[in-house]
């Protein structure tokens, strides 16, 4: 397993990287001091990135975002020690796959690299928004969240629930700005990865 590691702090950028190189778990671990120079890395092929969120040049946000514009099929860990909302809602709406603290030890960060690579979501809960630390749909949203992801267009749901398509409608806008989202499927992906509504 190849793995990115983007840190600006040079002396824990080097310790990660020997740590990570020492425990076997992966082929190559390669270190980069910003997230200009992770995008030029990302030329070659990785299985996993591990981003700093606050870097000189370009943030570990907006290196996720390049991944996800390019369609590439690297698994992104989101290392931080903020706490702002605003962060956490942005690497969500980009599906990060772990958003995690910053201080935790390599053999906690190797857990959480091993649970994104089988496809698993990790969030510290420490670093959830209180908004989203209890779910904040009500039971009518996350039915209609439901029905969202089983493919359902408006119209549909208001059949199935006798509701009209403007109630529906309203509901689905409450819904994405409740979630932070950019649209209803996006919600449907946040809520599932939360735990707010089942399959």
């Amino acid at each position: 397993m190849k793995l990115l590691l983007a840190e600006d702090q040079s002396m824990l950028r080097e310790a990660m990287v020997k740590l990570l190189t020492i425990s076997g778990k992966f082929s190559e671990v390669i270190g980069v001091a910003d997230g200009a120079a992770a995008v030029k890395a990302l030329n070659e092929s990785f299985d996993a990135a591990v981003l700093d969120i606050e870097m000189p040049g370009m943030t570990g946000l907006q290196v996720l975002e390049f991944i996800r514009s390019q369609q590439l099929t690297c698994k992104v860990i989101i290392v931080t020690t903020f706490k702002r909302p605003g962060y956490f809602e942005k690497a969500l709406n980009l599906s990060v796959d772990a958003y995690v603290l910053k201080e935790r030890s390599v053999d906690e960060l190797i857990e959480t690299i091993d649970k994104v690579m089988k496809g698993q979501k990790e969030y510290s809960p420490e670093l959830l928004p209180m908004m989203l630390t209890k779910n904040p749909l009500t039971d009518k949203e996350q039915e209609i969240l439901q029905l969202i992801g089983k493919g359902l267009s408006s119209k549909e749901i208001s059949s199935q629930l006798f509701l009209s398509d403007g109630t529906v409608r309203n509901y689905t806008s409450l819904i994405i700005d409740k979630l932070g989202a950019d649209n209803r499927i996006n919600a449907w992906h946040i809520a599932m990865d939360l735990g707010f509504i089942d399959l």
